[in-house]
């Protein structure tokens, strides 16, 4: 069984030279602060630490070899979404970046698939952006920010990236990014611990009241971090549905139903968790997945999904059978 990994980044030192050279207003800065680790900043956004195997392939291999990891769905770091900057020089950054992944997969075709990124502040260009990510990079999908510049992902002015991602029936991680009521969680890193589940939440819940999902079937949305708070109160947005009028205004159908092809990944800390996700959604809709390589992910997914789901087969769905189905096998050399 080839263990797939669904949800990991990657920032090489490859990409930080190339925008450095042709967007150096929105180049990464990496400051070493010890063998494993830098300081980056982009902007006025800070990562520390910001560990080395985001940018060291060696490192990388190695963790994947000692996570019993076979193969990376590899995307952008989410601090390179970059939606709340000048729009030309991010979707120059977006571009670099989306070629510079494809040719990391083309490289090592059997250790990589990767996911593309694009200037969503401009839905037309990154409508653009993305076929070319598909049809010229060999990506498999988009790794996309919670929200947009504070605009949720219900906007209609969305509809243009909607539309290729349909056609071409992608994946899309669902990532959180420049988390709500950022300025009551500063202490005790509430923006990560409360911040990131409670951004996909509201980034699930606009997609299905909004009606993306409903109006764009072949799209396969993939919650991080198990999906934030859905899978809990996936009930509670089933019985606002029936009890209010407000969230009927865009869904036509029963949430029930979009809500049923939302995707997860496996990080949740916890193996009753873990095990009440399976019980909600069924192993066809987890795909192992660790953050890879942040310390907010795990390092011994693989153990955690062994000792939390006792079942086989399951076990082989999450781990590999999910993401092959929905992502396909990888590139050739």
């Amino acid at each position: 069984m080839t263990v797939i990994d669904a949800h990991t980044h990657v920032l090489t030192e490859a990409m930080i030279a190339a925008i450095a050279r042709d967007v150096p207003a929105l180049a990464p800065r990496l400051t070493r602060v010890s063998d494993d680790a830098a300081l980056l900043e982009i902007l006025d956004v800070k990562q520390n630490p910001f560990p080395r195997a985001a940018w060291d392939l060696e490192r990388r291999f190695a963790d994947m070899a000692a996570q019993r990891v076979d193969l990376h769905v590899v995307c952008n770091i989410p601090h390179t979404f970059l939606y709340e900057a000048d729009t030309g020089a991010a979707a120059a950054v977006s571009e670099i970046q989306n070629e510079a992944i494809g040719a990391l997969c083309r490289q090592h075709p059997d250790r990589f698939l990767g996911l593309a990124t694009a200037a969503m502040q401009d839905p037309a260009g990154a409508a653009a952006t993305l076929e070319r990510a598909v049809t010229q990079h060999g990506l498999r999908g988009l790794h996309l920010g919670s929200n947009i510049a504070g605009r949720n992902l219900d906007d209609p002015a969305l509809d243009a990236v909607w539309e290729v991602l349909d056609r071409h029936a992608l994946l899309v991680l669902v990532h959180p990014h420049k988390v709500v009521a950022a300025e009551r969680m500063r202490g005790y890193y509430l923006t990560n611990l409360i911040g990131n589940p409670l951004e996909t939440t509201i980034a699930a819940a606009s997609l299905v009241f909004g009606g993306v999902i409903e109006r764009h079937p072949n799209i396969r949305f993939l919650l991080s971090h198990a999906g934030g708070f859905v899978p809990f109160q996936a009930g509670r947005f089933r019985h606002g549905w029936k009890v209010r009028q407000e969230p009927r205004a865009r869904l036509k159908g029963d949430p029930v139903e979009s809500l049923g092809r939302l995707l997860y990944d496996s990080i949740t800390h916890a193996p009753g968790a873990l095990r009440f996700l399976l019980d909600e959604v069924g192993p066809e809709r987890i795909l192992f997945g660790t953050d890879y390589p942040f310390d907010m992910g795990t390092t011994r997914g693989v153990g955690e999904i062994e000792e939390a789901i006792p079942d086989s087969a399951a076990r082989a769905a999450i781990l590999s059978g999910n993401a092959r189905r929905l992502l396909g096998t990888p590139v050739a050399a």
